[in-house]
C-alpha cells in the first residue's frame, strides 16, 4: 500500500476562554505568554492524536489560535474529529 502524501491543512480551535484572557494582553509580555501558550496547546493536541514524527507543524497562529501543520488526508479526519478543533481545512493555492 502506497503511503500517502501530505499537504499542508490548517487547524482552528474552538474557543478557549484562556486563548481570548491571554489575547487580551496587548503588552510585549503579554504577547510572549500568549505565542507560548499556543505553542504548546497546539503541539500537545498533535502529540495526543498524531503518532510522533508523522507531521509537521509549521507554527501557531495568534490571531485565530490555530495552525499550519503537514499531514496526510487521514491524519486531517483524525483531527476533525478531535473536540478542541472547530475546523480542518487543505490549504489551496491561489491562481
Amino acid at each position: 500500500m502506497a503511503k500517502q502524501q501530505q499537504e499542508v491543512y490548517f487547524v482552528f480551535m474552538k474557543f478557549d476562554p484562556d486563548y481570548e484572557r491571554l489575547r487580551a494582553d496587548r503588552s510585549k509580555e503579554g504577547s510572549a505568554r500568549l505565542d507560548a501558550y499556543l505553542s504548546h496547546k497546539h503541539d500537545k493536541l498533535l502529540a495526543k492524536l498524531l503518532q510522533p514524527d508523522s507531521y509537521r507543524k509549521r507554527s501557531s497562529l495568534a490571531i485565530v489560535d490555530g495552525f499550519p501543520v503537514e499531514i496526510t488526508e487521514d491524519q486531517a479526519s483524525v483531527l476533525r474529529s478531535a473536540k478542541e478543533v472547530r475546523v480542518v481545512e487543505k490549504n489551496q493555492e491561489l491562481a
